[in-house]
């Protein structure tokens, strides 16, 4: 092994260590992924990760200055591939591969240092955040999908319009119901809005309702987008919105002043047994694929 090599490999490794510590859900798909993709999302995970504990953990007077000092690593990392900084440096390899690029960070960057400052959204400050948080992250996911089987030197996939759409509202259905989920410690802890229009001290089966329908649409749009995945990353993206679907479903059912004081969560053995048969749907699927390609031949 190279000592190049050395050091990239340790960056991947540091960027799977933030997803284990981290993420269960998201960390579940990631294991269904083919090697390459697998690397390249927990790169992506890692540096969002670290962008968040910034804004939501530490919240020190200078944490306005450590996001800009985590952005300018990596807006340099783009463009040489190299940071000190191990988590910037996977990001940026990850980036570089599969064009990923300023389309999809400076929006990140911009909603996380909005957290820093903005304390209740309307409308328009929420559909902002929302893109920047989470729908260009779907993008960025997106790309390291279908990049995954690119040969070295090419140039990256470039994703079609339909497949962005998919992506972004994916992004979107899984941070708003994380909104719901975090909705007493955003409010109570951190002292954030982010629905509009909701007040967490008196929250609504309406205001609830709303959020979820709003997931709901989010999510036909973003089912009607997987056939254009690749198979393995068809079948991680579903077992992933299969997860947050159970979440759905817990969440229309609590009521809403318990919704307020604690985070719903699925079962570690609940997300195992939705996982497997999303498995083993996806086994079938291909079977049948198969099937047909023999009775067509």
């Amino acid at each position: 092994m190279t000592a190049q090599r050395r050091y990239d490999t340790t960056a991947a490794r540091a960027s799977r260590a933030v997803l284990r510590t981290y993420s269960t859900s998201f960390g579940i798909g990631t294991r269904l992924l083919p090697p390459r993709s697998r690397t390249d999302i927990e790169a992506v995970y890692a540096l969002v990760r670290l962008a968040d504990e910034v804004v939501d953990t530490y919240r020190g007077p200078d944490a306005a200055a450590e996001l800009d000092q985590l952005e300018a690593q990596t807006a340099r990392a783009l463009v040489t591939a190299y940071s000190t900084n191990v988590v910037v440096h996977a990001f940026a390899r990850a980036a570089r591969r599969t064009g990923i690029g300023h389309g999809e960070v400076d929006p990140f960057f911009a909603s996380m240092r909005a957290d820093l400052s903005v304390r209740e959204h309307d409308r328009a400050s929420y559909d902002r955040y929302v893109f920047g948080s989470a729908e260009v992250v779907g993008v960025m996911c997106l790309k390291v999908f279908l990049s995954a089987d690119a040969r070295p030197g090419r140039p990256p996939v470039e994703p079609p319009d339909d497949a962005v759409a998919g992506a972004r509202a994916l992004g979107a259905a899984f941070q708003k119901v994380n909104f719901l989920r975090d909705l007493g410690a955003d409010h109570g802890d951190l002292g954030r809005s982010y629905l509009p229009g909701v007040d967490a001290d008196r929250l609504t089966d309406g205001d609830v309702h709303g959020v979820l329908d709003e997931v709901r649409a989010d999510l036909a749009t973003a089912r009607a987008a997987l056939p254009l995945l690749p198979p393995r990353a068809r079948v991680a993206v579903e077992a992933t919105t299969a997860l947050y679907d159970r979440l759905l479903a817990d969440l229309a059912v609590t009521p809403p002043a318990e919704l307020a004081r604690r985070r719903v969560r699925v079962p570690g053995p609940v997300k195992a047994a939705v996982v497997g048969r999303v498995v083993a749907a996806a086994l079938v699927r291909e079977a049948g694929q198969r099937a047909r390609r023999v009775v067509g031949a």
